[in-house]
């Protein structure tokens, strides 16, 4: 598994602060990705701030951690940016806001057809899937993604370092 570098971090004197990725958000989710073939995962720590019923995670909450991952792979796997256009989730078991608790959020693309990608995500918690999202993602043309939204690429910390290590022999 290989982390996956925050390619909008850079512009949070900008303006950037996600409710799903930064790291800075104070109420945000503060979410994390990793690469582990062709899925995208996330680990992440539920908080009773975050509940819906008494120490339970609201649905709410489940939709935005799959709609975050969604966006987050198709950056990672088709290095573009985009938007949700359909979004249908299906609750199967509840998920505690214990803090001890740790999720894992996990998607994939199922398929890609002209500038839409085709989602599946899930969470799990203690094995078993908890909550199932299937995800349309509209993809912006990758000159509107670089010109609009400011996205140079999504690496992995060691693609990350390869880039760097071959900027610094030319320099």
């Amino acid at each position: 598994m290989e982390k996956i570098i925050n390619p909008w971090v850079r512009l949070e004197k900008d303006g950037y602060n996600c409710f799903g990725c930064a790291p800075n958000n104070p109420c945000g989710l503060k979410m994390e990705f990793y690469e582990d073939g062709d899925d995208l995962v996330s680990f992440w720590n539920p908080s009773d701030n975050y509940q819906g019923w008494l120490h339970t995670l609201h649905g709410g909450i489940q939709t935005i951690l799959m709609d975050e991952i969604a966006g987050w792979l198709v950056a990672r796997k088709l290095q573009t940016t985009g938007m949700t256009t359909q979004l249908e989730v299906k609750f199967k078991k509840s998920i505690t806001t214990d803090n001890a608790t740790t999720i894992e959020v996990r998607a994939h693309i199922k398929e890609t057809k002209h500038n839409f990608a085709f989602i599946s995500a899930q969470i799990i918690h203690n094995h078993q899937v908890c909550s199932q999202g299937e995800l349309t993602y509209f993809c912006f043309p990758k000159e509107k993604a670089v010109s609009e939204f400011h996205f140079l690429g999504c690496h992995t910390e060691k693609e990350l370092s390869s880039i760097e290590s071959k900027e610094n022999c030319r320099g």
